[in-house]
């Protein structure tokens, strides 16, 4: 692994274990992007120049090549010791796709959206029903102008070459709540994909305070979160409708996805539109005010 961050790739120590599932699951890994606050590290810039960062999403090759490229580059810290956003959950895919011997797509198709009646989620939107798939906005970074990012007919018309563990489903509001149900243990025993044991661990904040004080994200955000297994959590009341024991997250295209075990609520707000600002847009902090301003018991 690297000295330090700032260390050239070359400058490197021996890692104290090796990578386990958890870490994976946990984002502990050792291997994530750190374009939000390092991005001038010799790290990122090998993601960068390998096409594996966020910023470079999505990656064009195959798995194998995703894993060859990943294994040229050291790990940016010890595994478990602290969290980094988005890598781990690449490797999971190709874990699970090797583990099971089909496609990453194939499995999740076969064990989570046949089963729970998911119908239109997928890594691709077949051509009768690409109609149904909005365009995609943005704004301009450098002009401030409101810009198409992808189109029904784009990126998701086609399947692609690696199916992204960390992104990239295209899916529906019912299907979503269907997926929400089964979290909140809330579904048909033929439907129920993971036992109440395990849905219990994957909402648990994971994190110590030593690690979430090593591990930048947005301003204020450990302030009142932790990471589960794979999802974020609600750890404090930082807004309104920040209630501790939600969990879920929110895409970088203005999906917000989050379920409540306690109100037995699965919130899910879709808009194709990618955020100003790296930060929440209103639109999804007044959604999940206005969901919890129902609640009267």
């Amino acid at each position: 692994m690297l000295r330090t961050i700032d260390a050239p790739l070359e400058d490197t120590v021996a890692a104290r274990r090796p990578l386990t599932l958890r870490d994976l699951l946990t984002f502990r890994s050792g291997y994530g992007d750190f374009g939000l606050f390092a991005p001038g590290c010799p790290f990122q810039k090998g993601l960068e120049d390998a096409g594996l960062s966020i910023s470079t999403w999505p990656f064009r090759g195959t798995p194998d090549e995703f894993m060859q490229r990943l294994g040229r580059l050291p790990l940016a810290h010890q595994p478990g010791e602290r969290w980094l956003y988005h890598t781990s959950a690449e490797i999971l895919g190709v874990l699970i796709s090797r583990i099971s011997g089909q496609p990453f797509g194939g499995f999740l198709r076969d064990r989570i959206f046949e089963p729970l009646g998911m119908t239109d989620t997928g890594f691709h939107v077949p051509e009768a029903k690409v109609g149904r798939l909005p365009t995609c906005y943005g704004r301009d970074m450098v002009t401030g102008a409101l810009v198409v990012l992808d189109q029904p007919n784009g990126q998701y018309a086609l399947p692609p070459r690696f199916e992204s563990g960390a992104g990239g489903l295209v899916s529906t509001v019912d299907d979503l709540l269907a997926f929400g149900r089964m979290m909140l243990g809330d579904c048909a025993r033929e439907a129920r994909v993971l036992s109440r044991p395990t849905l219990e661990l994957m909402r648990m904040d994971h994190l110590t305070p030593e690690q979430k004080a090593l591990s930048p994200f947005f301003e204020g955000f450990w302030a009142g979160h932790g990471w589960g297994l794979g999802v974020g959590v609600v750890t404090g009341r930082t807004e309104p409708a920040d209630v501790p024991g939600r969990f879920g997250w929110d895409g970088a295209f203005g999906t917000s996805f989050w379920m409540d075990p306690k109100e037995k609520v699965v919130g899910v707000l879709m808009t194709q539109r990618r955020p100003d600002r790296l930060a929440l847009p209103p639109v999804v902090l007044d959604f999940w005010n206005s969901v919890y301003q129902l609640i009267d018991e």
